[in-house]
């Protein structure tokens, strides 16, 4: 590994961190309303983006360091287990396709701006909705910390930082520069910054993919001699080979599953879905999303190119930059370095403004300012933006970094568990709120002391994702297991309480709005700023 600092890499890399620094600032006049002073304008872009903008938001929104840093680092380090996010990302688009343009309906309907405003109306219940807001935020703050580890995984390669034996100020100084200038832009753009930065990041990712994928086996001597490599590292090492063992089938198969469940959970998802025009851009877009699959399955094969090039580091969060600097010309490295800091800024952004939209309307509205105007709420908004990636740093600097994934596999044990209360309530009102709020309670419980018990070789709590499942003996995901849990308490408990006879709760959306689209009565083509708080 080169200690010294690639200069040619990290000028090419400073010149494009500083154009997209420029963007995100200049993202604030792109589209401008009469009045951005709401969440509507700041925290969904005026909810006006069309299917190709949204397109390459949500790309940028779900396809981030953890695609293209942690997943073949995961490969890299364990074997080709690692692959379970491609499949994943498979089954998540039948299944928004069900759920995501009900979603958007009701909310555009009824001015929703976060999933626990939907909570909130839907089941008529604040206590369920913070419980829904406080998971969201949670969640977010670990997938935040992974973009971070992304970009410092870059910054480490070229050189920038210092050493393991540097101060950790010093280590963390040019981390924590690119963290101010996130924090900056997204506090002065909100979503329309990372909307616009998406197209170069999405643009860089495309042109370093199809380089690498055809340029790296050419100087490696084909695909041959790559998974011949991978295979006998495996195999030396008793991993199983290229295919993972029998006893890891149940692990892949319920990460997959588990992954896919709880990916439109996540409050920057939902963000990214509500900024759209319409339903029918939402339905567009879970068909083309797609080819974003087919490009996490190429970056996944890096994992293998590295190992096949003699990538040797400690921290497999580097095999990839390491890969890009060793195979690549120092100008095309410092572009591939640049597309994925860009790739961690863009979602990392995004997060941030879907975090503080949950905190503003459904804590700091419900419960300390009910009278706050639509300036109080972006006022706060901006400001919690800030201090949610405060939190992630917290996250970055106190938890082991080699093994990243495993930030986004601990969010999804928590965001899972707000499955049942949102995709539940977008179909049915079957469920009792005070069952749903149990089995939430329940599943966090589960999910958050099992993940505490797990240990790895570097972190004596929360080293990992995976644990023997209760009655099967086999190990699996955690968030499955508790997901499942959740389900059988919200569902025996509502048989109780309708029995019973407790109070459900007024339900203030009717079949119709679950189906309304831009245009129909009630649901304008763009709501207006000046009026956005208005449908609450």
């Amino acid at each position: 590994m080169n200690d010294g600092v690639n200069g040619v890499a990290l000028a090419v890399f400073i010149i494009f961190f500083l154009a997209v620094t420029v963007m995100g600032f200049l993202a604030s006049r792109w589209r401008k309303a009469e009045n951005e002073h709401t969440l509507d304008e700041w925290g969904l872009g005026g909810r006006s983006f069309g299917t190709w903008i949204t397109w390459f938001l949500l790309g940028g929104d779900l396809y981030t360091a953890y695609t293209f840093v942690a997943v073949p680092a995961a490969i890299y380090a364990a074997g080709a287990a690692g692959f379970f996010a491609v499949p994943y990302t498979i089954l998540v688009y039948p299944l928004i396709f069900t759920f995501l343009p009900r979603l958007w309906s009701v909310s555009h309907k009824h001015g929703y701006v976060t999933t626990s405003d939907f909570v909130r109306g839907r089941w008529g219940s604040k206590g369920l909705s913070l419980a829904v807001a406080v998971t969201g935020i949670l969640a977010t703050m670990p997938y935040i910390a992974l973009q971070l580890v992304g970009i410092q995984a870059v910054l480490d390669v070229m050189g920038v930082g210092g050493g393991e034996n540097t101060n950790w100020f010093v280590k963390d100084l040019p981390l924590l520069i690119a963290f101010g200038v996130l924090a900056a832009y997204t506090y002065s753009s909100g979503l329309r910054a990372p909307a616009m930065i998406a197209f170069v990041k999405d643009t860089l990712i495309y042109i370093v993919i199809a380089v690498a994928i055809i340029y790296i086996p050419i100087k490696l001597g084909g695909f041959d001699e790559i998974f011949g490599a991978a295979n006998d590292k495996y195999t030396a090492a008793k991993a199983g080979g290229l295919v993972p063992p029998a006893a890891g089938q149940w692990t892949y198969a319920t990460l997959a599953l588990g992954s896919a469940l709880a990916l439109f959970m996540y409050p920057h998802s939902i963000t990214a879905t509500l900024s759209s025009k319409s339903r029918e851009v939402i339905r567009r877009n879970t068909t083309i999303l797609p080819l974003y699959s087919l490009m996490l399955g190429l970056l996944a094969l890096l994992g293998f190119m590295a190992i096949a090039s003699g990538v040797d580091v400690t921290n497999p969060q580097l095999a990839i930059p390491q890969l890009f600097e060793d195979m690549f010309p120092s100008w095309f490295a410092g572009v591939a370095f640049a597309a994925i800091g860009i790739g961690a800024l863009v979602p990392a952004a995004i997060m941030s403004i879907a975090a503080a939209n949950l905190f503003t309307r459904n804590i700091y509205k419900d419960f300390i300012k009910p009278d706050a105007t639509p300036e109080q709420e972006t006022k706060i908004s901006k400001l919690v933006s800030l201090l949610v990636k405060v939190g992630a740093l917290v996250f970055v600097l106190t938890m082991d970094k080699t093994v990243a994934i495993n930030f986004q596999l601990l969010g999804g044990i928590w965001i899972l568990q707000t499955f049942p209360t949102l995709v539940g309530g977008l179909f049915t009102r079957w469920f009792h709120r005070w069952a749903l709020l149990a089995g939430w309670a329940v599943g966090m419980i589960y999910g958050t002391v099992a993940a505490y018990g797990v240990a790895s070789p570097t972190q004596k709590h929360f080293g990992g994702s995976s644990k023997e499942i209760p009655g099967i003996g086999e190990i699996g995901y955690i968030g499955l297991t508790a997901f499942l849990l959740n389900v059988v308490v919200a569902v025996v408990l509502t048989f109780v309480l309708r029995a019973a006879k407790a109070p459900e709760g007024v339900d203030e959306t009717r079949p119709e709005d679950y189906t309304a689209d831009a245009g129909d009565p009630g649901v304008q083509v763009e709501l207006p700023p000046a009026t956005a708080d208005s449908a609450h």
